[in-house]
């Protein structure tokens, strides 16, 4: 038997009616850019996050980006960033012209460390963006307060934690924004990109759906120097079909969950730490151990798919190596490179 890592055919054939039907939907309404689709998916997709707003955008990076930018949040500015991410929560900073100062994460649940927070806050840092790393929330409220006292804003990477819950609330209107991903192999993903912020904050709402259509509410008419960045009637509407599932599949994943954790109790594994006011959602379900890749080989061998999350910390990668950042300073970061992975 194999187990493949992941099977992203499988929503399709599970969902091969409904998808279909909305595929022939959008075909033959003629309307292929955003449009009456994506505005029910906007709305239904925020509904579902307990924010008022929802904006779609072309992926989970433009929705950081665009989140930072409709902030004012740009050259000269510093933004605090965990140090064990995927790339794209650093880029979308770089891209937005400010510079990612990286966090040290608490080790047993790879989320950014609070008690770490306010010893990079400088005169220059204007945003914190928590990352809930493979399903599971950070510790919103300590976050938070500390924005408070500093004045700063709070952009959540949420791109791995569709319906994921911190303190009884779900995930997409803590902070001041939420950028999403509807990448193939999230917990609610497309059959291509796309990306989404949600938020409770009107004018930022719509200063964001002025950023994604070229900065213009008019055609022809542009109020500011926006960008091509918006999620598809198609996608859109798969992810409509999707979204009326989530939380069914989301607890199929919490079984899963559970059978491991139990299973895996007594091995010399390293296993995920759920805190008690965290409802995770398990986009992965990841391990660590100090003989990782022999691990991995014996997983293969065994027929089992596993991939590594993430094998390069970003202070490492070539795209940061004129950046300055120490080495020395990272080393959570850096041995969660050489043992963490799912």
């Amino acid at each position: 038997m194999s187990i493949p890592f992941p099977d992203l055919g499988a929503a399709y054939r599970e969902l091969k009616d409904e998808l279909d039907a909305a595929y022939q939907r959008v075909m033959a309404s003629g309307w292929y850019i955003l449009g009456e689709e994506v505005e029910h998916f906007e709305a239904d997709f925020a509904a579902y996050c307990q924010a008022a707003h929802g904006i779609g955008v072309a992926s989970g990076l433009d929705a950081l980006q665009l989140a930072l930018c409709a902030c004012d949040i740009g050259p000269g500015d510093e933004v605090i960033v965990p140090s064990n991410t995927y790339i794209a929560t650093w880029l979308a900073v770089s891209h937005a012209g400010a510079t990612p100062v990286p966090v040290e994460p608490i080790e047993a649940t790879y989320n950014i460390d609070p008690a770490r927070i306010e010893a990079a806050i400088t005169p220059r840092t204007r945003a914190i963006i928590p990352v809930h790393p493979f399903g599971q929330p950070a510790d919103l409220d300590p976050i938070l307060a500390i924005a408070r006292r500093h004045g700063l804003k709070v952009i959540e990477d949420a791109a791995q934690a569709h319906g994921a819950r911190y303190k009884g609330q779900r995930i997409g209107a803590h902070g001041d924004a939420v950028a999403w991903s509807f990448y193939p192999g999230k917990n609610l993903g497309a059959f291509g990109d796309g990306g989404a912020v949600t938020t409770d904050n009107a004018d930022l709402a719509e200063r964001l759906r002025l950023l994604r259509n070229y900065g213009s509410r008019e055609k022809y008419v542009n109020q500011a120097q926006g960008c091509n960045s918006r999620l598809d009637p198609l996608q859109a509407a798969f992810l409509g079909v999707k979204l009326r599932h989530l939380d069914a599949w989301n607890d199929r994943r919490r079984g899963l969950a559970q059978a491991y954790l139990q299973g895996l109790a007594d091995s010399p594994l390293i296993l995920p730490v759920v805190p008690e006011w965290a409802e995770p959602v398990w986009h992965l379900f990841v391990i660590g151990h100090p003989q990782r890749d022999a691990l991995q080989r014996q997983l293969t061998e065994a027929g089992i798919g596993s991939l590594i999350h993430y094998p390069i910390p970003p202070h490492r990668q070539p795209c940061y190596a004129d950046a300055g950042y120490d080495d020395r300073r990272y080393p959570i970061a850096t041995r969660m490179a050489v043992e963490v992975r799912c």
